[in-house]
């Protein structure tokens, strides 16, 4: 059984720094896509970053430069570092993974975590 467990939303102010992390359990494939999505009230949910078995990462526009999407494979655990966040970054943050190759639609990951919130106020 597949899990994905995220952590380290929470509350900061426009400009602050966030940690995201994912811990997956029970993935069995060696190439995979690890991504990380957002979705704010009311908006579709968009591709904020992706990693590939490879190592090759990347990154939506709103976020490019300001995201740094990692991962440790001894730990299982995927990370998404934002920086200067703004307050348009303000929603759920999932992620998820899918077999082999990396897409932008969510509808190609079949495994989700449950969210962590991430707001940021001005």
């Amino acid at each position: 059984q597949v899990q994905l467990v995220e952590s380290g939303g929470g509350s900061v102010q426009a400009g602050g720094t966030l940690r995201l992390s994912c811990v997956v359990s029970g993935y069995r494939y060696r190439r995979y896509c690890m991504a990380w999505f957002r979705q704010a009230p009311g908006k579709e949910r968009e591709g904020v970053a992706l990693i590939g078995f490879d190592g090759t990462t990347h990154y939506g526009d709103s976020v490019k430069g300001r995201a740094t999407i990692s991962q440790d494979n001894a730990e299982n655990t995927l990370y998404l570092q934002m920086d200067s966040l703004k307050p348009e970054d303000t929603a759920m943050y999932y992620c998820a993974i899918r077999n082999d190759v990396c897409y932008w639609a969510s509808r190609y990951y079949k495994y989700w975590g449950q969210g962590t919130q991430v707001t940021v106020s001005s």
